[in-house]
């Protein structure tokens, strides 16, 4: 089909247009996430915690809450507890694991408690893959975090159904989906509203330094909109992580820090305070020093 060199040079004008001003707004995100005066608090050796309330609508056009923990290479104090058909909320895991932080962990049966993907904790199966078909694995059942000597890392989904049955380290969590992997942004499902819409989001990432991110965003208020899976890979990647992967989210959403607890607002009480947690199936966290 020809198109007239006019029409051809208008089509070639917006496309670049379009494609300059997305550019740029991902440079100004960039440039205000990472320019921005953080709220930075001494937590331990080590342990530095971050929070800064984006509240003029200038974070991908919108109100957000951010915080996150980052830890130094050269602690290796983390762990997870979990229960196999109970659910209890982040500070009380936290609390009962002498816990210096904590965030929430996998996906879990809001009905029946326990998670719903498989989770390993110092060697034993606190719970198996559910509410998989013909062995397909759901999108949050195809990377894990895994801890092996206190030091945690994250993998990627081998392709074989059972993968999890491969995976030696005796603490498991397959969690998902996977936002980072070896510098690169892993390619989500454009289709998926789960990947699309803004929620509460919880996440863990790894620099190139070898430093651990656990960082939490608020959702679902005026205050703060909250990220689409999206968005938070690029706040992952800004934060210099070259591995990163997505928890559950949603009301979920919690990060808790021993000696202030609750340091975000979740979002199970629709109120912008530090008191609605909800009951999850097991949390990652990193433990004191013995």
């Amino acid at each position: 089909m020809k198109i007239a060199p006019v029409l051809f040079g208008l089509c070639c004008y917006i496309l670049t247009t379009t494609c300059t001003f997305t550019a740029s707004a991902q440079y100004y995100d960039s440039i205000v996430f990472v320019n921005s005066k953080w709220k930075i608090e001494k937590i331990s050796n080590g342990i530095k915690l971050y929070s800064k309330h984006f509240n003029t609508k200038n974070l991908f056009r919108s109100n957000q809450y951010v915080s996150y923990i980052v830890v130094k290479k050269r602690v290796k104090n983390f762990a997870m507890a979990a229960e196999p058909a109970i659910l209890k909320t982040v500070s009380d895991f936290a609390n009962a694991n002498d816990a210096i932080a904590a965030v929430n962990g996998n996906f879990f049966d809001t009905k029946n408690g326990g998670a719903v993907d498989y989770t390993k904790v110092n060697g034993q199966v606190i719970n198996i893959n559910k509410g998989t078909d013909n062995k397909r694995l759901a999108f949050h059942q195809k990377a894990a975090v895994v801890i092996e000597n206190g030091k945690p890392d994250i993998l990627k989904w081998d392709g074989f159904a059972n993968w999890e049955d491969n995976l030696k380290q005796k603490d498991v969590m397959l969690n998902g989906p996977l936002l980072v992997y070896n510098k690169v942004s892993e390619n989500l499902d454009s289709t998926s509203s789960f990947n699309l819409t803004r929620h509460p989001r919880t996440a863990f990432g790894i620099t190139k330094r070898g430093k651990i991110i656990m960082l939490v965003a608020d959702g679902r208020h005026i205050n703060a909109q909250g990220f689409s899976l999206y968005e938070l890979t690029k706040i992952m990647r800004w934060l210099g992580c070259t591995k990163a992967i997505n928890f559950d989210g949603g009301g979920s959403s919690t990060l808790w820090v021993e000696g202030k607890g609750v340091v975000n607002h979740p979002s199970d009480n629709a109120k912008w305070d530090n008191a609605g947690e909800r009951k999850v199936a097991n949390i990652l966290f990193l433990k004191k020093e013995k």
